[in-house]
C-alpha cells in the first residue's frame, strides 16, 4: 500500500543520509577545519592565539577543546616543550612538515589524526627527515576497532549494523580492489580512512621509528615513537590478498615467499615490537597476535594461506620437506651454529614441526636440529620419513598452523 511504500522510502533515505555522514564526511576531530591554513598550528611563537599551558606543552584553546586534557597530559608525560626544539602542529599535508627548517626540531607533535592524511608514509617520512637520530614524535589515529565501536554506538540498533556493513564495504574492501581503490579515493579524497592498530604501528616502524609507548584515549590511539633509522621506502607495499615476504633461503640469500595475506598491512615491520611485548604460545607463535586478521586465522587453520608457496617450489627456491623459511628477525633469534646449519639447504613447504609437534621455541630448534643432521646423512629417506609422519599428524591428529 501507499503507507508501506512511504515508510520504506523514508527508511531508505534515513539510512542513506546516515551512511553519507559516516562514510563520506569526516567526523569533527582535532584540527578538522574548513581551511587548511587555519588548521595548521605553527611552532612556538608563530601564532597570536591564546594558549593554555598544561604541564610543559602549550596548545591553542581550539586544540585543547578538541583533543582534551587527558590526551594533552599523555603527550606531555613523554614529550616536554624544549624551547625552540619542539614543533606542535595540526596538519594533514607533508608540505607543512617538509617546509620546516632542517636541524632545528628534535620533537614533533602532530595533533591531527593520521586517518585524514592522504599519503601516510610520505607524511611520516617527512617527519623522519626533519628529526635527528633519537628524535621523538607524537601522533594519533582512530583504529578500525575504535571506528566500529563509534558507529555502533552512534546509530540505533539494527540500523547501526547496516551502516557499519556499508562502511566496511567502502572503507575496507574497496581500497583492496584495483578498480575499487580508484573509486574509494575519488569519493573520500583519502580522508577518514580506516586503519588497524597493526597498520598504524607498522607504518611508523617502516618509516624509521621505534614505538616507545601507545595508549587509547577517547576514541583515538596516541603513539610516542623515536627515530632510530632511515625509512624503508617500500614502494611495493600492497593491501591486496596476495603478498610476498622476505625470507632467509639457502646460502642466506633473501627470497620472496608467496602467501595469501593473513595479517594487516605493514605488520611485517612490527615483528620486533610484538615479540618484545608479547609472550610465545605453544608452537613458538606469538600469543594474542593482533596483527592477524579474522579471515587470516581461518585461512591458517585450513592451510589456505600457504598455498601460493607452491610457486616458490616450482621456482626451485623451496623443497617439499625442509625447515620453515624464516624472516630475518626470527632467523636472528637462532644461535650462530643453527643459522649455519639452516642455510646449508633450502627451506621447505612441510617443516619438521608437523612431524615432531614441538611446543616451545627451544623444542622447535631441537626438532630442526635433528632433521638437519639426519638430512645431511640421508636426504631422500629423511624427507620421506618426515613427510609421511607430518601427513599422519595433519590428517589424523588435526595438527594445524597457528
Amino acid at each position: 500500500n501507499i503507507f508501506g511504500l512511504f515508510t520504506l522510502e523514508m527508511l531508505f533515505l534515513a539510512t542513506l543520509l546516515a551512511l553519507r555522514s559516516s562514510v563520506f564526511i569526516p567526523d569533527k576531530i582535532a584540527g578538522n577545519r574548513t581551511s587548511q591554513s587555519e588548521s595548521d598550528i605553527p611552532a612556538r611563537g608563530g601564532t597570536n592565539r591564546k594558549s593554555h599551558k598544561k604541564d610543559v606543552l602549550s596548545i591553542s584553546d581550539e586544540l585543547l577543546e578538541d583533543i582534551g586534557p587527558e590526551a594533552l597530559q599523555y603527550i606531555s608525560n613523554h614529550i616536554d616543550e624544549e624551547p625552540g626544539k619542539t614543533l606542535v602542529i595540526d596538519t594533514t599535508t607533508r608540505f607543512n612538515i617538509a617546509s620546516q627548517p632542517m636541524g632545528i626540531f628534535s620533537k614533533i607533535v602532530n595533533l591531527h589524526r593520521l586517518n585524514d592524511v592522504r599519503f601516510v608514509n610520505k607524511f611520516l617520512e617527512a617527519m623522519n627527515n626533519r628529526l635527528p637520530e633519537g628524535g621523538l614524535i607524537a601522533v594519533c589515529a582512530e583504529t578500525k576497532n575504535q571506528r566500529k565501536e563509534r558507529i555502533l554506538l552512534k546509530y540505533p540498533p539494527l540500523l547501526n549494523y547496516v551502516i557499519y556493513a556499508f562502511d566496511f564495504l567502502i572503507k575496507r574492501v574497496f581500497p583492496k580492489i584495483p578498480v575499487g581503490k580508484s573509486i574509494y579515493f575519488f569519493l573520500t579524497r583519502g580522508q577518514n580512512r580506516v586503519m588497524s592498530r597493526a597498520e598504524i604501528l607498522g607504518r611508523l616502524c617502516s618509516c624509521g621509528f621505534t614505538i616507545l609507548n601507545e595508549q587509547k584515549i577517547k576514541g583515538n590511539l596516541y603513539v610516542i615513537a623515536q627515530k632510530t633509522g632511515p625509512p624503508a621506502f617500500n614502494e611495493n607495499a600492497t593491501y591486496g590478498p596476495f603478498i610476498y615476504l622476505d625470507r632467509v633461503g639457502k646460502g642466506e640469500k633473501m627470497i620472496k615467499v608467496y602467501k595469501f595475506r593473513t595479517m594487516h598491512p605493514f605488520s611485517e615491520y612490527l615483528q620486533g615490537y610484538v615479540y618484545d611485548n608479547n609472550s610465545l604460545e605453544e608452537g613458538g607463535k606469538i600469543k594474542d597476535d593482533y596483527r592477524v586478521t579474522t579471515a587470516g586465522r581461518i585461512m591458517r587453520k585450513i592451510w589456505l594461506d600457504e598455498l601460493p608457496m607452491v610457486i616458490n617450489l616450482v621456482r626451485g627456491e623451496l623443497k617439499l620437506v625442509g625447515v620453515r623459511p624464516l624472516s630475518q628477525h626470527y632467523f636472528n633469534l637462532y644461535s650462530p651454529e643453527m643459522q649455519a646449519m639452516r642455510i646449508r639447504s633450502k627451506p621447505g613447504l612441510v617443516p619438521p614441526f608437523y612431524a615432531d609437534m614441538p611446543k616451545t621455541f627451544e623444542e622447535i630448534v631441537e626438532s630442526e636440529r635433528r632433521y638437519l643432521e639426519a638430512n645431511q646423512k640421508s636426504p631422500v629417506l629423511t624427507d620421506l620419513r618426515y613427510f609421511f609422519k607430518a601427513f599422519y599428524n595433519i590428517v589424523f591428529r588435526r595438527a594445524r598452523s597457528n
